[in-house]
């Protein structure tokens, strides 16, 4: 194991990329962005880590801070939070079907965002940005790190592929098993953290969790397909509370240090005297935003970054970086978060 740092940035679609918004926002303030040595995102995670990787040439850091990441970040991810995605995507692939769902996603996302990038223009003296996606061939995990000949665009959409409607993306495979192709879909199928790429890796985890929990149903319909979607539910829950289960174990057995934050948390229990005020009620509103790729109004957009921002700052202050000065308002200070 190396004395190295990862982040992981979940998945949850807009929400997530918004919320991790806000964590990159305060990891930046901290001086902990620029420490990074490798970055780990799932799906609408790796729609932040994306914009993120692209910008990381242009990032003035001084002091370990980037003054310019709003301009560079923030505000090309919040261009793409007010522009709808998901339906026109889906309805073109349907018009289409010479071309997946998953290609005029990527088509998609290089148009609003990443442009022509590839993988293998991605800076090599920042962090390791790993894009997680699943191998539907085999249910195994599927990373995008510098392959040649591949773009970012393309990355971020297996990433963000989220089943059945905007999945597969269909990528090049030389081994003679897969008939020289791969067919991915969204990460959070496999591993909604990212946590593989980092844990056993990295001497400190730093887990920003935006994904959604499971709605708890007063009633669940007895046909088979109101059974198969409701435990095809369950079986997902399963997986996520296992993760992150073992990752909150393995900081108490001191396995590596760090700190987890989720769009879940309730910041009083950080037990800081001096975080900004969330009250729990109104942030699991935003925990609860859908899961969407679809044009959100610029106040939840405000709040929902505002809320990754609060709770990272009080995860880094309370378990990593206790020395930190803690902040003085919100980044849009007027918006709170409910």
């Amino acid at each position: 194991m190396t004395g190295s740092i990862g982040l992981c940035l979940s998945g949850g679609g807009y929400r997530a990329m918004l919320f991790h918004t806000g964590t990159l926002w305060r990891l930046n303030e901290l001086g902990w962005l620029s420490r990074l040595d490798r970055v780990s995102s799932v799906s609408g995670g790796s729609i932040a880590a994306g914009a993120l990787a692209k910008a990381w040439p242009s990032l003035k850091f001084t002091d370990g801070i980037a003054a310019n990441l709003g301009a560079e970040v923030v505000t090309p991810l919040r261009k793409l939070a007010s522009t709808s995605l998901d339906v026109g995507v889906v309805v073109r692939g349907l018009l289409r079907p010479w071309r997946s769902v998953g290609e005029e996603l990527a088509m998609a996302y290089a148009h609003h965002l990443y442009g022509d990038v590839h993988l293998t223009d991605l800076t090599a003296s920042g962090p390791s940005f790993i894009f997680t996606a699943t191998d539907l061939c085999d249910g195994s995990q599927w990373w995008f790190a510098r392959q040649p000949g591949v773009t970012l665009a393309t990355a971020v959409a297996a990433s963000s592929a989220f089943p059945p409607f905007l999945s597969p993306v269909v990528t090049p495979d030389p081994r003679p098993d897969r008939d020289g192709k791969t067919v991915l879909s969204d990460a959070g199928v496999f591993d909604n953290l990212g946590l593989d790429a980092v844990v056993g890796q990295c001497e400190t985890v730093l887990v920003s969790d935006a994904g959604k929990h499971m709605k708890n149903l007063r009633k669940v319909g007895k046909n088979w397909i109101s059974q198969m979607l409701r435990v095809s539910t369950v079986t997902d829950n399963q997986v996520r509370e296992l993760r992150t289960g073992g990752l909150l174990k393995s900081y108490v057995d001191d396995e590596f240090s760090g700190a987890y934050w989720g769009s879940y948390s309730d910041i009083e229990n950080f037990k800081l005297a001096d975080a900004l005020t969330a009250p729990h009620e109104d942030t699991k509103k935003l925990a609860e935003t859908k899961t969407r790729l679809t044009s959100f109004p610029s106040l939840l957009q405000e709040r929902l970054i505002n809320w990754g921002y609060a709770v990272c700052d009080a995860a880094m202050r309370r378990h990593v970086d206790p020395d930190a000065k803690a902040p003085a308002k919100f980044p849009f200070a007027g918006s709170g978060v409910g």
